[in-house]
């Protein structure tokens, strides 16, 4: 925002300038090339979520839970967030906490909601053992989405995943803390991605050899429901960062926690984001805090003549989950929580709601109000 600014400012002071370099610019603007990533935090689905979701036997629609989101998250060239359940089949039995499994249906509606890439790697990973894993990959493939975090075979886990969108190259990688204590046979530890700071380092080199201009890194760790980062995350996120990643992105504590811009020398762009923990964007927890998340937006330009890449532009869209009577059917609705760009607060939200609702919308305002700049001495 701060370039856009400064380039507005340009413009205005140096008319003259501006138009006796026409040509100068529209050759610079064709070559550079532009990306937005969306990234959301946890994607869960307790039996109250299926469950509301009924429709008839066997059949199920999730797809009204993202509508009032759904224009945001389709807007950026990728849309990522974290699949908190395992997809195993009716035939496992759909249950919520502690062992997750929900209908197929669940994904419909979320690559209908333009979600392009799902994290996989998080301690639910193994809920329904490694059945449940393999089966969770084939679906999201099934649906045309990509999984990254768990993986079918040692030879798939090495497979970089880099994505190239308008000519910029992105590797995502994803880790979790640990499997609510489950454990992997030594085999097959390709399954999961635990955190490992020399895997992590492996994979962040194997992504720069194959031209990454970006690495993100996704984390699922911290305390649950707490508002601030614990001295493992910040030591995860350290080593990331001397490891040359360019974004790291962290969801499992339930609640939003802040957010870091930090500086380095060892990434490409010579900065980079973290963002501890972006919150619950769908789930039943009803308590303060754990009923919020957001939508975070990255855009990040690239000179395709000079190969420069930079972060040009960060947002948030603070996010609230209804759940109650829609024209008395039992709903849950993701809704933006930002009264001053919506039209008006829904009417189907009672009083008790719309003080949870703007209360939220409080809570995310204050907490990214401690963006900083991150240092090795901080």
């Amino acid at each position: 925002m701060k370039n856009l600014f400064i380039l507005f400012l340009a413009v205005i002071f140096s008319s003259h300038f501006f138009l006796n370099q026409t040509d100068k610019i529209s050759a610079d603007s064709d070559s550079t090339s532009s990306v937005t990533i969306s990234f959301v935090g946890d994607l869960m689905c307790h039996s109250p979520q299926f469950e509301f979701a009924h429709v008839s036997k066997d059949s199920f629609d999730f797809k009204p839970v993202f509508r009032e989101v759904k224009k945001h998250l389709i807007k950026a060239d990728l849309t990522i967030g974290n699949l908190e359940t395992t997809i195993s089949g009716k035939e496992s039995r759909y249950n919520g906490y502690p062992l997750f499994n929900s209908p197929d249906e669940y994904l419909v509606a979320l690559k209908d909601a333009g979600f392009d890439i799902l994290l996989t790697a998080n301690n639910h990973s193994l809920d329904r053992g490694k059945k449940g894993i393999l089966r969770t990959l084939e679906i999201i493939k099934n649906y045309g989405m990509e999984s990254i975090g768990s993986y079918h075979s040692q030879k798939d886990r090495d497979s970089i995943r880099v994505f190239d969108i308008n000519g910029i190259k992105i590797a995502i990688f994803a880790y979790t803390y640990g499997l609510n204590g489950n454990y992997i046979a030594k085999n097959e530890k390709y399954l999961v991605n635990v955190i490992d700071t020399t895997l992590m380092k492996q994979d962040i080199l194997n992504a720069r050899n194959r031209n990454a201009d970006l690495v993100f890194v996704y984390f699922h760790f911290g305390d649950e429901y707490q508002r601030k980062p614990n001295s493992y995350q910040k030591e995860i996120v350290k080593r990331a960062i001397e490891y040359g990643a360019d974004f790291i992105i962290g969801s499992h504590p339930h609640v939003i926690q802040p957010m870091e811009y930090f500086r380095s020398n060892k990434n490409k762009i010579g900065e980079g984001f973290i963002a501890y923990s972006l919150g619950n964007f769908i789930s039943n927890q009803r308590w303060r805090y754990s009923d919020g998340g957001l939508i975070l937006n990255l855009t990040i330009t690239k000179n395709i003549l000079t190969s420069v890449v930079k972060l040009t532009n960060e947002t948030i869209i603070p996010t609230w989950v209804f759940k109650g009577k829609i024209n008395n059917k039992n709903q849950f609705v993701i809704l933006p929580a930002d009264s001053t760009t919506i039209n008006s607060i829904p009417n189907y939200l009672t009083e008790s709601d719309k003080i949870k609702f703007l209360q939220s919308e409080k809570d995310t305002r204050k907490i990214m109000g401690t963006i900083q700049y991150y240092s090795k001495n901080h």
